[in-house]
């Protein structure tokens, strides 16, 4: 590619340009609202999405070397993170018995308060998604998910929890068809999970 996305006189012409220009907007938006939502609670928009993370993730992904992979941060930085938001009353440390450098982070009654009522910040992106034909739900979804499964491959976003990704995961007929060999099912494209509790990695 010899020509920028952004390069108008090339976007215009070009669909694959225009998709890119498409996601870099809905990007933005992302950003813009976790932003307020993060000013709501005088908190930094990493902060409301490690809360967003915490909340609804196990006692192995709650520690600071995960939390690092998962957001592309050194564990420096997390570190700092998950200082404040203790400082804040918001979080606690469980230390393992068998290793007192290594520790579980769990949330307080005010931090899940707070992750519950942040973690809506995506409803005004939502909004426009459920007026989509029930088809165009699937192939996007779909899309999005190879989309993903390309950008992990090369390495640009690192820890992914979806379907495409799992060592369980089995695409069947030229790649008509989704199998799970975990639940021994053929599985929907709607049911293809972007962050499956039951992930492993191929």
């Amino acid at each position: 590619m010899d020509k920028s996305d952004f390069d108008l006189g090339y976007q215009n012409q070009n669909i694959e340009s225009k998709i890119v220009a498409s996601l870099e907007r809905i990007s933005q938006a992302f950003r813009v609202l976790l932003w307020e939502q993060s000013k709501e609670f005088a908190l930094t928009p990493i902060q409301v999405q490690v809360l967003i993370f915490l909340l609804h993730h196990s006692d192995e992904k709650r520690k600071v070397s995960y939390l690092a992979a998962e957001f592309n941060m050194t564990k420096a930085t997390i570190s700092d993170t998950i200082k404040t938001l203790e400082l804040k009353g918001l979080i606690t440390k469980e230390y393992e018995q068998h290793d007192t450098r290594s520790y579980i982070i769990n949330l307080t009654k005010k931090g899940k308060d707070i992750a519950g009522k942040t973690s809506f910040f995506t409803k005004e992106i939502r909004s426009p998604i459920e007026k989509l034909h029930a088809d165009e739900k699937e192939d996007l979804h779909v899309s999005l998910l190879n989309i993903i499964k390309y950008l992990n491959k090369a390495e640009v976003i690192t820890i992914q929890r979806m379907c495409l990704s799992c060592r369980h995961y089995q695409v069947t007929d030229k790649g008509t068809k989704h199998f799970c060999n975990l639940l021994n099912q053929t599985l929907h494209s709607t049911n293809l999970r972007v962050d499956c509790p039951e992930f492993e990695l191929m």
